[in-house]
């Protein structure tokens, strides 16, 4: 025995942890309240007072006032603000004392029916209270019966419980059941485009640490050999000093290569610390790189303007290489020509430009990796880049650079096609069709039962010239093979409501042919009948 309850103890639910569950859970939904639920709540308590409890004080039989008023406005408030809570329940409760008592309450029933089914999550769960509903609308029905018996009062009886309970209660489970995977679709989304941007930044972090290697392995290895040839060369005693300086300047410039290509490098392998380059080549590095242009002959001008703002590493290493790259594709591809740089610190970005005048001499256009490489270090800056011709026949190199890092411009992903999108199962297909379905068959089977009824000829009347042809005293043989026979009208029990039938008398009730609906009753006529002959013949109201 021991051994058994031990076995089921792991999947026994831990009853003193309920409770506490139960408020947190509650706790966590209080947390996210919004001012628009609160107004939709408010909204719909002032619906249920009027539908339900202001009616029954003007057309019903309440005698309420004062505070009898109140506490029944309370009660009816409180067992639908209870539904927040304990739906089930509320449902059960709602559903005896509307239908237990004589007054209504079919606004509250409704909403109590739909929130039952929208909150309660088992679908065993969901079974069982509208079973007992079903058990209670029944038990209700008999004590408080509206003057409905036979299999017509049944009938009604179905009908109410159909589209007062059972219907609101399947759309209610509907909504759940589509709200359900709707919040399941967006999570699945969101988790797929974070694995996506993942995957993505993975990749491309790899290729650019390949490109780094094959750069690093292939052109530093040659650069770092023109450099220690050229070293080597500029011992030679036979050089004269002007061959001797040209091998310093070639010599120079292979070291200034294998800088730019640690540059570069570090650029590509961006998932690494700042090197020192982007430390020393910052956007305060422009004026040296402007007077090393002038040196070298290029007519150049820079232009600062604004307020300089504190930049951030990358920011100004790409303001820099911005400076850097303009001034090389002008000296390359418009000798001669005047260029101008300038740097602007805008109220909300750093603008970074670099135009010059036309050539000269019409030169052919280069590969344009320079820029390329220009573009997607503006990119990881989290910057614009633009370049292209001005209309007066120059160029134009102009980036406009934030002021403060941006920590996802180097996780968007580029040149992906976006996934597939998953081809929907069967669960997703078929979510919230049952209870759908379910709901259709209610309103089909109540539709088409009353349209049945309504097709029925009804012939058990009687008109006013048949009810004062008959006169009492008449014999029993003789009256009733003058009334009608057939089928009755689908009102119930038409005996209730009468005044008591003569003794030791038979009476035979007909429902009369005219009648006056505004009087919110049904006229029925009565015969009684008495040794073989008629006593009594008389009329009264059954009310509706």
């Amino acid at each position: 025995m021991t051994s058994v309850v031990q076995r089921l103890r792991p999947v026994l639910p831990d009853l003193r942890e309920a409770p506490a569950a139960f408020l947190r859970t509650h706790a966590e939904r209080l947390g996210r309240i919004t001012l628009w639920r609160v107004g939709r709540e408010v909204l719909a308590v002032l619906v249920l007072l009027c539908l339900d409890v202001f009616p029954g004080l003007i057309v019903g039989d309440w005698r309420l006032s004062g505070w009898l008023l109140v506490v029944v406005g309370a009660g009816y408030v409180a067992l639908y603000l209870a539904r927040l809570l304990f739906p089930a329940l509320a449902l059960l409760l709602g559903t005896w004392v509307v239908f237990s008592s004589e007054h209504g309450g079919i606004a509250m029933v409704v909403m109590l029916s739909y929130a039952a089914g929208y909150r309660i999550e088992p679908w065993q769960r969901a079974l069982r209270t509208a079973v007992l509903a079903l058990a209670l609308h029944m038990i209700a029905w008999d004590v408080s019966s509206p003057g409905l018996s036979g299999p017509f009062g049944s009938w009604v009886m179905l009908t109410v419980y159909g589209m007062v309970i059972a219907l609101p209660f399947l759309i209610g489970r509907y909504a759940a059941q589509r709200n359900a995977l709707v919040a399941a679709l967006q999570e699945r989304e969101e988790r797929v485009e974070r694995e996506r941007r993942m995957v993505s930044r993975q990749v491309r972090l790899r290729e650019r640490n390949r490109i780094a290697q094959d750069m690093h392995d292939s052109l530093g290895h040659r650069l770092s050999l023109i450099s220690v040839h050229a070293g080597a060369l500029s011992l030679d005693p036979g050089l004269e000093d002007r061959q001797r300086e040209a091998v310093q300047v070639l010599r120079s410039a292979a070291l200034t290569a294998m800088e730019e290509l640690r540059g570069v490098i570090g650029v590509l392998r961006r998932d690494e610390e700042p090197e020192e380059d982007q430390v020393r080549r910052t956007v305060d590095a422009v004026d040296e790189l402007v007077d090393g242009a002038r040196r070298a002959g290029v007519r150049v001008s820079l232009v600062r303007g604004g307020q300089p703002v504190p930049l951030p590493v990358k920011v100004s290493h790409a303001a820099y290489r911005i400076a850097q790259e303009g001034l090389t594709n002008a000296n390359k591809h418009a000798p001669g020509a005047s260029v101008q740089v300038t740097v602007k610190y805008e109220p909300d970005a750093l603008v970074v430009e670099v135009r010059n005048n036309p050539p000269r001499v019409k030169l052919p256009k280069g590969a344009g990796f320079g820029l390329i490489g220009l573009g997607e270090r503006v990119r990881l800056a989290g910057g614009m880049l633009h370049v292209g011709e001005l209309p007066t026949g120059g160029y134009r190199i102009a980036a406009v650079l934030p002021y403060e890092e941006t920590a996802a411009a180097g996780d968007e992903p580029f040149d992906e096609e976006p996934p597939e999108p998953a081809k929907p199962t069967g669960i997703r297909k078929w979510a919230g069709v049952g209870s759908i379905l379910l709901a259709g068959i209610v309103v089909v089977v109540v539709v088409g039962g009353y349209t049945w009824l309504g097709t029925q000829p009804v012939t058990k009347v009687v008109s006013d010239e048949l009810y004062d042809s008959v006169s009492v005293g008449q014999s029993e043989a003789e009256v009733m093979g003058r009334l009608p026979g057939g089928a009755e009208p689908p009102l119930g029990d038409i005996k209730s409501d009468s005044k008591p039938e003569p003794a030791g008398s038979r009476c035979e009730y007909r429902v009369a042919d005219k009648q006056t609906y505004s009087s919110r009753a049904t006229k029925i006529v009565r015969f009684c009948f008495k040794d073989g002959k008629l006593v009594e013949k008389s009329t009264h109201l059954q009310g509706m």
